[in-house]
């Protein structure tokens, strides 16, 4: 009995080791620089990307400078579009908010007209007390 119980407990050992093993192999397949090699090595093996990635590399390591440059601006402009995103995000919920607070209408509030000439209200009336 003390035997299988051994014979258990190694099985069980064996199978933690295999078990680490492959949750290893998981993490290092999941890693972002081996995601990026495993796609930049399908696009190189399809006939039709080999040539685009190759021309691509080639220009990227003749011109370096211009390279970052263009992904610097394509961050920031992703960047601003999700902080744009996140702002409106935020106006809205707080228009929401502002749609429920009670508005006070004095009367005061005055109407445009370009046909109407401007008034003045306080200048004419120092001009009415003048002609009286």
């Amino acid at each position: 009995m003390s035997q299988s119980i051994n014979d258990l407990e190694h099985d069980i050992e064996q199978t933690r080791a295999r078990l680490d093993r492959t949750i290893d192999q998981i993490q290092g397949r999941l890693s972002p620089a081996s995601i990026v090699d495993e796609m930049l090595g399908t696009a190189r093996q399809t006939p039709a990307m080999a040539g685009l990635y190759d021309g691509a590399l080639a220009a990227v390591r003749r011109n370096p400078v211009p390279v970052m440059l263009i992904v610097a601006g394509v961050g920031w402009l992703v960047h601003r579009v999700a902080r744009e995103s996140e702002r409106r995000r935020e106006l809205d919920a707080t228009m929401a908010g502002a749609e429920s607070v009670p508005v006070l209408n004095t009367g005061t509030a005055r109407v445009y007209d370009p046909d109407r000439p401007t008034a003045h209200p306080a200048a004419d009336r120092v001009a009415d007390s003048l002609r009286m």
